[in-house]
């Protein structure tokens, strides 16, 4: 079964920076778009980025500017640079298929990120 590992996630105040990263499969990393979601309290899930496998990407507007998605194909990895943190990028950040078309099973236990105002 496919799943997905996150990790980098932590306590920040605000206006910090954190990197997440998250190792997925060779054989989906290499055909499919890469995204990172989020979910906050009583919140549905959210896509915050998306990456190709060429490097093209795509942001939220309550992301850009702030947050870097990035992918290392050769060690089948992407990455998450946010900067400039906020209280309301407070969530849990899961990584996986952009659309996410893969059994539900294939979402790991995400990685938490507080920010702190």
């Amino acid at each position: 079964q496919v799943q997905f590992v996150e990790s980098g996630g932590g306590l920040v105040q605000s206006g910090g920076s954190l990197r997440l990263s998250c190792a997925a499969p060779g054989n989906i990393f290499s055909i499919y778009i890469m995204g990172w979601y989020r979910q906050a309290p009583e919140k549905q899930r959210e896509l915050v980025a998306s990456i190709t496998s060429g490097g093209r990407t795509t942001y939220a507007d309550s992301v850009k500017g702030r947050f870097t998605i990035s992918r290392d194909n050769a060690k089948n990895t992407v990455y998450l640079q946010m900067n400039s943190l906020k209280p309301e990028d407070t969530a849990v950040y899961y990584c996986n298929v952009h659309p996410p078309v893969l059994p539900r099973g294939s979402w790991g236990q995400g990685t938490q990120v507080t920010v702190s105002s």
